[in-house]
């Protein structure tokens, strides 16, 4: 099924760039009914090593064939952070699917308590303070080996002062399964 999912998220891209829909929902949930149940999905795409779009949903509301679609496309050309992806890229373009489970609170006294609740490397974050929130998957980790450093960029990805975690805010942790 991992194959299966790459070549749908590669599909969904090259369908935007030249103007088609040669993906055929239908037949790809006859073939595969797991892809009608609703999943959260993450869409990371890499060129050269360097972060070239990531986009995904924390919260699993629509199927996991339509999630993907819609996150790919996005991760091309709607990550706010890049220009849209170019056709030239794209055919040097790794793409990443996770498929994330369902968030849970972590539930802490203080940092020590939530330093003792995260396993690092593994978990996915998801950090809220009033309308404030930021999200980094696992792979993170491999940037920011040490909690201090992965909760500090946390912390300034949401907007937030990189001590934020003194003021106690929200903490979600998930685990994804990666397809690459």
């Amino acid at each position: 099924m991992q194959n299966v999912l790459l070549e749908i998220a590669k599909q969904a891209i090259s369908d935007s760039f030249n103007h088609t829909s040669t993906l055929n929902p239908k037949a790809l949930v006859q073939a595969h009914p797991e892809f009608s149940t609703p999943k959260a999905t993450f869409v990371t795409l890499t060129l050269d090593g360097q972060l070239r779009g990531c986009i995904g949903s924390l919260i699993a509301h629509r199927p996991l064939l339509d999630d993907l679609i819609h996150n790919a496309k996005a991760a091309a050309f709607d990550d706010p952070r890049f220009y849209p992806l170019s056709p030239e890229e794209f055919l040097h373009v790794k793409i990443e699917i996770s498929l994330l489970s369902e968030p849970q609170p972590i539930l802490y006294e203080n940092i020590d308590d939530l330093k003792s609740k995260v396993t690092v490397g593994m978990d996915g974050i998801i950090l809220q303070k009033g309308s404030r929130k930021a999200t980094f998957l696992p792979q993170v980790w491999e940037q920011l080996p040490t909690f201090e450093l992965f909760f500090s960029h946390l912390c300034q990805k949401a907007g937030l002062a990189p001590d934020c975690l003194e003021s106690h805010p929200e903490i979600w942790y998930y685990r994804v399964e990666k397809v690459k």
